[in-house]
């Protein structure tokens, strides 16, 4: 016979379920796929929650998240992503993306290109054979002497903007890095639109001979589209003008 009170059949653990960070990492998680529970002990830390990181792994396994480690297809969704509401005023949302070309040799070349998702401007076009993440931080640094930085950066997944260089700036500035389902270009819409006349426009159209002159020729094509050229969204006005008026996005 065992000789220990009935009453210890019944015991209910009085331990605290830890509801509300077990939350924030599956929110973590689902917004940041390719996070592990390293990363997501990280962004809590910066958070102001007081937890380390065997708690988090802790939470993470009985959550059973998991960290995606092949990339998916592109008709397989990695998570479910609820539509952003639109920008309402300029510098709020700005979004930025990489594209290739090639000079007249076939050496090629990288293209960063970064937007206003309200006014639709043109806020850069770094051109360069390479760009890495300290590049990209420098052309953001840029900008910020004359304009304020937005709230958040529409991003893919791209190694550039995953860079420890990226995120500590975006972290030190109070800028979100706001990264789009891997595979989906369609979540960041208006850098796509963008690229799709960008190229259609003055990349087909000319015939670069060296890396100074497409330097020249794209930044002539980015003043004439951010100054002359109508846009259809904003009512034909060019996005310069637009940022102007202090019109609504129909």
């Amino acid at each position: 016979m065992l000789m220990f009170q009935r009453s210890t059949y019944y015991y209910q653990s009085v331990a605290d379920e830890q509801a509300a960070l077990r939350i924030r990492i599956r929110d973590l998680a689902q917004a940041r796929v390719s996070y592990g529970y390293r990363r997501i002990h990280v962004v809590l830390e910066r958070e102001g929650w007081k937890v380390n990181h065997k708690r988090v792994y802790r939470l993470y396994k009985q959550e059973g998240l998991t960290m995606r480690t092949k990339r998916p297809r592109r008709h397989v969704t990695a998570c479910r992503r609820e539509e952003l509401p639109a920008a309402q005023s300029p510098d709020e949302s700005w979004s930025m993306d990489f594209m290739n070309d090639e000079l007249f040799n076939g050496q090629r070349i990288r293209l960063l290109t970064l937007v206003d998702n309200f006014t639709r401007e043109s806020l850069a076009i770094e051109v360069d054979r390479s760009i890495g993440g300290q590049r990209v931080v420098e052309v953001l640094m840029h900008i910020a002497r004359e304009r304020c930085l937005p709230k958040t950066i529409r991003v893919d997944n791209g190694p550039e903007f995953t860079s420890k260089r990226l995120d500590q700036w975006a972290y030190l500035n109070g800028v979100e890095l706001d990264f789009i389902r891997p595979g989906k270009p369609t979540d960041n819409a208006f850098i796509e639109s963008f690229n799709g006349r960008f190229r259609q426009e003055c990349l087909n159209e000319n015939w670069f001979l060296s890396l100074e002159d497409a330097r020249e020729k794209v930044e002539e094509w980015r003043l004439y589209y951010n100054k002359e050229r109508p846009h259809g969204a904003l009512g034909n006005l060019p996005p310069r003008e637009f940022a102007l008026s202090g019109e609504v996005v129909s």
